[in-house]
């Protein structure tokens, strides 16, 4: 489910392998995931491009040392229909529900027509991979009376592309990943830009430059690819590292933003607004040379008190004022721990994922949950990256799915579930990682209400990918005998 990059990933993996019937259904008109819907303005991946690719779909030129959306849509396709992957995928097509049947044991999917109420139509698998992602479900803001307003609204990952915002009184809710990269694109054409903040980042400087010409030139050479990429590799780790130790490395990163972000805030009150009241790291650090600057456009005003309620005329804050404007959009990212839901999902004994993670969502490294034989998530719980390439952990995973269905084949077994005291110590051996880290010492999006990281592996990529290298068969219940 899911032709992103994370099902674009399992299925080049499997098709390498000898693992054909494989067919990806996807809910967009075309493939894509995170880089088909996020059409914004300014919208870039914060991941030099080298990295942010697949290791065996290497480009040989980027446009950009960090590139923008249109060319990763463009580069995710092509890698799709390089492998051919692309005849394989059913798109517009949502999927309702996937149920584990105890006597066949196999998987019954279920689905229909993208924003249809028609008939659902039913596919039987041997193994499920849910490559729904951690970003596709925008997250509107807990704000009360937002239909309330009389102007346009939408959300950044669903840009109106129609409203013409020249002149306009426009105001952004939020100051994330999104709205670092919409802002500074908008600011020189509306009227008034009104930008809300809930609380400040830590930013890394990011020029938005072409790639330069003598480097294209170089890495042209495979090998020379191979080695920049390990070098960023190791350069992205660094991040990690500051979040990982947050009193000694964590403090040569605060500094080395701080420094940045004072040579672009040269003004104290306006500093004073935007600068972060938590550690450095603990939040998704930002990269970004351009954002800051824009706030100090004249006809850009940074507003850091509580939205209380919308009005028609715009947001009224705790302050008392109401903000006319006559456009809202909302910067306000994604439901990240909801995962596949509300897609319905029931493994052995009809037990729903909903009953599995009753304490929150939980994966055996991310990927595999007790009780559900055979299915795999892809970008499942904590196995976000604070700084590195997703894509590194997408292939990782990518690898131990095919692993673990050749792991089934040579048992001779129809499924293979994870053991749920293997799930259970991995889990409680990543929460203790947690500990004294920057991540534990605010809340933000990677967190449950209670405190609970769900969403970051919390150590560093190559470690991820060594943990995920070979499946160990003591780790699973082999199921039934294969009967095709």
């Amino acid at each position: 489910m899911g032709a992103g990059f994370g099902g674009i990933a399992v299925a080049a993996e499997l098709l390498r392998h000898g693992l054909d019937d494989v067919t990806l259904l996807e809910a967009a008109p075309g493939p894509g995931g995170t880089w088909h819907h996020n059409r914004y303005p300014g919208a870039a991946c914060d991941v030099p491009s080298h990295l942010y690719s697949y290791s065996f779909a290497q480009r040989a030129s980027w446009a950009h040392v960090f590139s923008h959306q249109d060319e990763i849509l463009q580069y995710a396709r092509e890698t799709a229909d390089a492998l051919g992957i692309t005849p394989r995928i059913v798109t517009d097509t949502t999927v309702t529900s996937c149920t584990w049947d105890d006597g066949t044991r196999t998987w019954t999917v279920r689905s229909r027509r993208t924003g249809s109420d028609g008939p659902q139509e039913e596919r039987v698998a041997d193994a499920v991979v849910l490559a729904t992602g951690q970003l596709d479900k925008p997250a509107l803001p807990a704000v009360e009376g937002l239909a309330d307003f009389a102007g346009r609204s939408f959300h950044s990952a669903r840009w109106d592309h129609a409203y013409d915002l020249r002149g306009k009184r426009v105001a952004v809710i939020g100051t994330g990943a999104s709205a670092t990269q919409l802002v500074p694109e908008i600011a020189p054409l509306v009227g008034h830009l009104t930008v809300f903040q809930r609380t400040g980042n830590w930013f890394l400087p990011r020029k938005d430059r072409p790639m330069p010409a003598a480097l294209d030139r170089i890495l042209r050479r495979p090998w020379a690819r191979r080695a920049w990429r390990r070098l960023l590799h190791l350069m992205i780790e660094l991040i990690t590292l500051c979040v990982r130790h947050p009193r000694t490395a964590g403090r040569v990163g605060a500094l080395f933003s701080a420094a940045h972000m004072r040579r672009q805030l040269p003004d104290a009150e306006l500093r004073r607004k935007a600068w972060p009241d938590y550690p450095f790291g603990c939040k998704r650090v930002l990269l970004s040379s351009d954002f800051l600057p824009a706030l100090r456009r004249p006809n850009t005003e940074l507003v850091t008190d509580r939205i209380v309620r919308m009005t028609p005329e715009g947001p009224l804050t705790e302050d008392g004022r109401v903000h006319e404007v006559d456009c809202v959009i909302h910067a306000t990212g994604f439901r990240t721990h909801t995962f596949m839901l509300p897609m319905e999902v029931r493994g052995a004994g009809g037990r729903s994922i909903e009953e599995a993670w009753a304490r929150g969502a939980q994966a055996h490294l991310g990927i595999m949950v007790s009780g559900f034989p055979s299915l795999f998530l892809m970008y499942g719980p904590n196995t976000n990256t604070s700084g590195g390439s997703i894509l590194f952990f997408l292939e990782a995973q990518a690898g131990y799915v095919r692993r673990a269905l050749h792991l089934t084949r040579r048992a001779g077994a129809a499924a293979l579930d994870v053991r749920p005291q293997v799930q259970e110590a991995g889990l409680n051996a990543v929460r203790a990682r947690f500990e004294g880290t920057a991540w534990t010492q605010c809340s933000s999006w990677y967190r449950t209400p209670d405190g609970r990281n769900v969403a970051n592996w919390p150590g560093y990529m190559g470690e991820y990918a060594a943990r995920t290298r070979r499946p160990t068969p003591s780790e699973f219940r082999f199921i039934g005998v294969r009967v095709r």
